[in-house]
């Protein structure tokens, strides 16, 4: 049995001071500039016990639901855990979602993970290119080329290994949730040129599939490299 250190302790004691504030409502969201977004944060092992675990996830979840988003980390709440909820509805325009590969993701739920490129898969070296947002940066996007197909390992909230290759949406959303545990925000990984407020690509090119119209008229390079 693994020792409790003083550090898990203060985890619990954060975790469990969370779900006292937040009651049956959403917690809040820590902006960009909160150092629980810099930080790595700690891998789970079992400093939450299982209502508590329990909990916690429903926290998170109703949470990013309220938000609304596609994914919330743990450090998104404040709480340096290596946790992460993910779940996707989609998106209603069939052409857009088929550029982009973008299908319904069920909730799920991700502890510990990790990804790499997907190197064995075909076209497992493909990076892709598309605005994204962040419920911790609100009211911004920008363009972030990432894998196409990662290959994601990790465990799921009752201990259950995980390995396995996510293609297309899914994988920027497990990517995008992933970095957060390890302190990296979206915008480390944008192209800084194509930065715009989140109205201002609804009214200019919500309707592209791809962000071709975005770079030209905002004089960056689409290379997804």
């Amino acid at each position: 049995m693994t020792p409790v250190t003083e550090r898990d302790v203060a985890l619990r004691e954060h975790a469990l001071r969370l779900l006292d504030a937040a009651g049956a409502g959403p917690a809040p969201i820590v902006r960009a500039g909160h150092p629980a977004l810099r930080g790595v944060a700690v891998p789970f092992d079992g400093q939450l016990e299982g209502e508590e675990l329990d909990g916690l996830l429903a926290l998170m979840h109703r949470t990013m639901r309220a938000a609304p988003g596609v994914g919330l980390a743990a450090p998104q709440i404040g709480l340096p855990l290596a946790i992460a909820v993910l779940e996707d509805p989609g998106m209603t325009s069939e052409q857009v979602a088929a550029v982009r590969e973008r299908a319904p993701l069920p909730y799920r739920v991700l502890v510990n993970p990790s990804y790499e490129p997907a190197g064995d898969e075909p076209d497992g070296d493909e990076r892709v290119a598309f605005y994204e947002g962040c419920l911790s940066v609100p009211a911004y996007q920008a363009v972030v080329a990432r894998w196409r197909s990662v290959r994601l390992t990790g465990a799921d909230e009752r201990g259950t290994a995980l390995d396995e290759v996510v293609t297309g949406w899914s994988a920027r959303i497990v990517q995008h949730e992933t970095d957060h545990l390890g302190g990296t925000l979206y915008l480390d990984r944008a192209e800084l040129r194509s930065l715009a407020a989140a109205d201002e690509i609804g009214m200019r090119w919500a309707s592209e599939p791809r962000p071709t119209g975005a770079a030209e008229a905002l004089g960056f390079a689409l290379d997804a490299g």
